[in-house]
């Protein structure tokens, strides 16, 4: 049987993303909360989060999307362009995103709102765009949204964890 964590870890790290850089966008989440947390603090939530058969399944899709946008293997022209320019009315990036957090709640889903909208550390990176508005390289039109909901899960969990 397949290791499907380690798979999506494999699938993350071949668009650029390691666990540490979501783990950094979890800790910034929860910083103002928690100012003493640090990255190491994070990677066993990022870990449980990836641990998710929700989480595995979204992750598999939206890499998929992402690379059939990169090799141009949609058919519709009017998608594979939205998909390529990753159009702000198109919300389905982040209902598929909404997935993951649903796991977690309210704070994941707050969190995520707050990070997506903010681009912070690597979401932003993978939302990063030419000057012209094109990709630099892959299109990440979902994986942005994905990695966003991984860290916003992560830095739920790791609050829902804690004693006040």
């Amino acid at each position: 049987m397949i290791d499907l964590r380690k798979h999506c870890i494999e699938l993350l790290e071949s668009r650029g993303v390691s666990l540490e850089a979501i783990a950094d966008c979890a800790v910034y989440l929860q910083h103002a909360y928690f100012p003493d947390l640090k990255r190491e603090d994070m990677i066993e939530s990022v870990m449980d989060v990836l641990g998710k058969r929700e989480v595995q399944y979204t992750i598999m899709t939206g890499i998929a999307i992402d690379k059939a946008a990169d090799k141009g293997d949609i058919e519709d022209p009017v998608l594979l362009k939205m998909l390529r320019e990753d159009d702000g009315l198109y919300g389905v990036d982040e209902v598929l995103a909404y997935s993951i957090c649903n796991v977690y709640g309210s704070i994941a889903l707050t969190n995520f709102g707050y990070i997506d909208k903010d681009k912070y550390g690597i979401v932003g990176q993978l939302n990063k765009k030419n000057p012209d508005g094109s990709y630099p390289g892959n299109h990440n039109t979902f994986l942005d949204d994905i990695v966003g909901a991984i860290a916003a899960s992560a830095a739920a969990r790791y609050a829902h964890a804690q004693e006040k």
